[in-house]
């Protein structure tokens, strides 16, 4: 059948995405296949496939690039965590949120989680893991390195299981990203910065395993104060 006589063929490509999604076999820092290879493989036009990516991103789902080098294409930047997580996103694009109460609100959730996770007696750290695996790899870009560090704090979230928690985080991960990319610019020595966040998320998974929630909570809490300042922003706890 051709895609002049499929009826909303786009959905079938935003359906397929977002089922690879939910079941885990696409997360925040991988990239789609290009729109080419989508097309063919789901035997969809291309149109469709633009207009399934259009949707996507601007449920905050994806972001896109153009161009032809590795930072090129479609990159996952958060789950979807159904309504709430959406609604957070059309907030955040309507008006915003101030930085300082989405960075409150982020150590709050964050530190919640990683205290959570340290009482369980076999928490599901492997994909938070294999992502600190990718983020050791030398020749890291700065925008890959921070699409994985992304990548592990939502794994960090979702792993504590609470769908509130993660869908919160999600619908927050917009204005997130954005005051950590804009921080990425101020830093002079970023290769120091880099190798520093990635001790201490180590630092952090290790609190957890060995069952330290004090411990992972306080270093959750020092590592992302920590790049809050590095990006030139000021702790709102200390404006009290």
């Amino acid at each position: 059948m051709s895609e002049s006589t499929t009826p909303r063929a786009w959905r079938v490509v935003l359906e397929k995405i977002e089922s690879d999604l939910l079941e885990g076999r696409l997360g925040p820092g991988d990239r789609l296949q290009p729109e080419r290879e989508l097309a063919t493989t789901l035997g969809v036009g291309r149109s469709s496939v633009r207009e399934a990516l259009r949707v996507l991103e601007v449920m905050g789902l994806i972001r896109t690039a153009t161009g032809s080098g590795p930072t090129s294409g479609a990159i996952i930047i958060a789950t979807p965590h159904g309504g709430l997580a959406q609604l957070l996103r059309l907030q955040v694009a309507a008006q915003g949120f101030p930085i300082p109460d989405v960075y409150e609100t982020r150590l709050l959730l964050e530190e919640w989680a990683v205290a959570h996770l340290a009482t369980r007696s076999d928490p599901a750290l492997d994909e938070a893991r294999a992502t600190l695996t990718a983020m050791d790899q030398d020749g890291l870009s700065v925008e890959d390195f921070l699409a994985l560090d992304a990548q592990f704090h939502t794994r960090l979230t979702d792993a504590a299981g609470n769908v509130v928690v993660a869908a919160t985080m999600a619908g927050l991960r917009p204005t997130i990203e954005g005051y950590i990319r804009a921080g990425a610019e101020r830093i002079g020595d970023w290769e120091a910065t880099a190798e520093r966040l990635r001790h201490e998320h180590h630092d952090v998974l290790d609190a957890i395993e060995a069952g330290q929630a004090d411990r992972a909570r306080d270093l959750v809490r020092a590592h992302i104060s920590g790049y809050y300042g590095d990006a030139g922003l000021t702790d709102p706890a200390r404006q009290n």
